[in-house]
């Protein structure tokens, strides 16, 4: 039986519509604190911003926990400078180009106000005098279109937006008439999935959790900042017990790693930034084969998690990657109806039986 006895996708929906950018999370960290702390033994929110769920172990052993990782923060952009007539120049958080979301409207996240603006390149009906918009013209300058040619049209004047708290640092999130869910055939489609899904799993794990406890102490992580580098993954496996990390995480399906979307759980066997520990990848894969899922190595490049992060820092011991196959990863993503699910259930597996060193590990 899978872990999802009730529909996720209301949950999923939610999460998705949550504005959520690089150091402002505090909207989804409200949406999993409502649904985490019914079922965690003790739930707090640490000075990082992570919001830590503890569920203590059936028969723990001494000096072992795990901490399971998944990120609330998204792709965004920050204001960079306002100008005189009232338009925003913004910079990226997070790996992303205005091509990976495309134009249209964005949500600024004022300080006392938010307020709808359009991302815009500009008219096309344009010609050289307009330099900006006639370098990125597949027909003349043929340049990719990058920050530097787009802007935030707000339609307000620079006092209003000052009135509106909006400033160089205000946050700016794709608004959300574009962050619906799409159902297809067998897969789910949307912005975000990138960790929404990941996250609405380590949620449905919590669920299991409750009632099928783990063998040693689980510390569900709800971790701020990824996209800029795993700030808060890297303060919590500093600050929590444990030596062994899971990140939860969208996973490239593409052919360069062999690995498709229809597909089972991509598990990590390294990436850009770090080598996961051999022994924690077997037992994912060990999990999710004896369910029957069909998971698929990967070694996936340009490509980085918390946990990767926190093993590559000395913050954690032992490290492992389990991910959602996707489809367009950082643009409009993919992914197979019931890969949440299967998530979670490989998790909750994996949690209750304990990962045990391998003979050359600590």
């Amino acid at each position: 039986m899978r872990v999802a006895e009730v529909d996720y996708r209301p949950l999923l929906r939610e999460l998705l519509a949550t504005y959520g950018p690089v150091g402002q999370e505090d909207a989804v960290r409200a949406v999993c604190r409502r649904e985490l702390e019914p079922l965690a033994d003790e739930t707090w929110v640490d000075d990082a911003g992570n919001l830590v769920g503890l569920f203590r172990g059936s028969a723990p052993r001494d000096g072992r926990a795990t901490r399971v990782l998944a990120h609330m923060d998204e792709l965004s952009m920050m204001v960079k400078r306002v100008e005189s007539d009232g338009s925003l120049h913004v910079t990226p958080l997070g790996t992303m180009y205005p091509a990976n979301f495309g134009l249209g409207p964005v949500l600024i996240l004022g300080d006392r106000e938010n307020l709808c603006g359009i991302l815009t390149l500009g008219s096309e009906h344009t010609t050289k005098e307009s330099q900006r918009i006639w370098e990125t013209k597949p027909d003349q300058g043929d340049r990719s279109l990058d920050w530097l040619h787009v802007y935030v049209f707000t339609g307000r004047t620079p006092e209003e937006l000052t009135a509106a708290g909006i400033r160089p640092g205000t946050r700016v999130c794709i608004d959300g008439s574009k962050r619906h869910l799409v159902e297809f055939g067998d897969y789910l489609g949307a912005y975000f999935i990138d960790d929404r899904a990941p996250t609405t799993a380590l949620l449905l794990t919590a669920r299991a959790l409750a009632e099928r406890r783990p063998r040693d102490d689980a510390y569900l992580v709800f971790t701020t900042s990824e996209e800029i580098g795993g700030v808060g993954a890297a303060f919590a496996c500093r600050s929590l017990p444990g030596e062994l990390t899971i990140a939860l995480e969208v996973g490239p399906a593409e052919a360069e790693y062999a690995t498709t979307v229809g597909g089972g759980p991509v598990v990590g066997y390294a990436d850009a930034l770090s080598v996961y520990d051999k022994d924690v990848a077997d037992a994912l894969m060990s999990a999710a084969t004896d369910r029957g899922y069909a998971p698929q190595a990967a070694v996936p490049g340009a490509f980085e998690s918390d946990a990767s992060h926190a093993k590559a820092s000395g913050h954690t011991a032992r490290a492992g990657l389990l991910c959602v196959p996707t489809l367009s990863t950082h643009g409009y993503e993919v992914i197979r109806r019931h890969a949440i699910d299967e998530m979670a259930d490989v998790l909750v597996d994996v949690l209750s039986g304990g990962i045990a060193r391998s003979t050359s590990g600590p």
